[in-house]
């Protein structure tokens, strides 16, 4: 399939064809790791994991959680 670089604000861009997303098992709005191999541009997955806050502060509970930690009074500009 034969598409063109256009421009899309200040950044080149190249549209993928929904059949190129089902093929390649990709998604609109999934993270992905763009590469350059031996001249050409490669598009895969990202394996990085996205956390939401909710299910984070969900999964705090007694037994992991530490006691407040002091470290002494201002030395410098800090609010006290």
């Amino acid at each position: 399939m034969e598409t063109t670089i256009r421009k899309w604000g200040n950044s080149p861009a190249v549209r993928l064809p929904a059949a190129v997303l089902r093929e390649a098992a990709l998604g609109v709005e999934q993270r992905v790791n763009i590469s350059v191999s031996q001249g050409r541009i490669v598009i895969e997955p990202s394996d990085r994991v996205s956390y939401e806050l909710d299910a984070l502060v969900d999964g705090i509970t007694s037994g992991n959680r530490h006691e407040e930690a002091d470290f002494g009074g201002p030395v410098g500009r800090e609010a006290w």
